[in-house]
């Protein structure tokens, strides 16, 4: 498996279970709508934390962009109902 193969399972991954944490707090199910709502999450919250200067200090980098995009994935999905 090359490299940009592995860095697209592992963004997967991060989208899943960051849609999957959202889902926790907010509410929603079904594995797609996870990962839809995780990759967005992850460019919204990495844009959200670094331009107001957020870092969250945790040691692992996977974990950290976990909870960064979990983060974001909330934000979207609130902001989503506030439209809808």
């Amino acid at each position: 498996m090359d490299e940009q193969t592995r860095d697209l399972i592992v963004f997967a991954i991060i989208g899943i279970l960051a849609g999957f944490l959202a889902s926790l707090v907010v509410g929603g199910d079904g594995l797609i709508r996870y990962l839809i709502t995780g990759i967005i999450g992850a460019f919204v919250g990495g844009y959200v934390f670094k331009a107001l200067g957020i870092n969250l200090g945790i040691g692992n980098a996977f974990v950290s962009q976990v909870v960064t995009a979990a983060i974001g994935a909330i934000i979207i999905v609130l902001l989503a109902r506030l439209i809808a």
